[in-house]
């Protein structure tokens, strides 16, 4: 698999929920060790395995039943707090693959992966802006628009997988 296919089953895997009894049963730290596979096999993968490790590791906490309980009871800017690795890492992962698709001359993929890229940023200060404000109201649809947004990078990660302009390295298998 392509090192941006993996990248995106991964995140298809973040996006989805299907809850039995209490867990999520599309485990997120699954998600997130596809994400971690793909992003390995691109080249100079530093900064954003990093990034993927520590969404890695909220995940890992938030998937616990118990966890999210603490958090439905709690501040809803704990769980806006737990989705920052992740965000970051989307963020990062557009803007550094529309600078390689603009490097390329591929001018519409690069447009697109900016654009998610600040509807990305948009939607991760947005929740701080109705928290100031006292709407909580907006909150669903914020998080709404958050999983369209991550639907689009999605999307977009799998009709760039074969570009020549994604940086895949060969991965040792030992």
């Amino acid at each position: 698999m392509k090192p941006l296919a993996s990248i995106a089953m991964g995140l298809v895997v973040v996006v989805l929920v299907a809850r039995y009894d209490g867990y999520d049963a599309l485990a997120d730290p699954l998600g997130w060790l596809l994400v971690l596979w793909g992003v390995r096999r691109l080249a100079d993968p530093t900064l954003l395995l990093g990034l993927a490790g520590a969404a890695l590791v909220v995940a890992c906490a938030v998937w616990l039943p118990s966890t999210q309980d603490a958090l439905d009871r709690s501040d809803p800017s704990l769980w806006w707090a737990a989705t920052l690795p992740q965000v970051i890492f989307c963020v990062l992962l557009c803007h550094r693959l529309a600078a390689l698709a603009q490097g390329a001359r591929d001018a519409k993929a690069a447009a697109w992966l900016r654009t998610t890229m600040v509807l990305n940023v948009v939607l991760a200060v947005t929740p701080v802006l109705a928290f100031a404000s006292g709407s909580d109201d907006l909150l669903p649809a914020v998080y709404a628009a958050a999983v369209a947004v991550v639907l689009l990078l999605i999307v977009l990660l799998f009709a760039y997988a074969n570009r020549p302009w994604v940086p895949a390295q060969a991965v040792s298998s030992g």
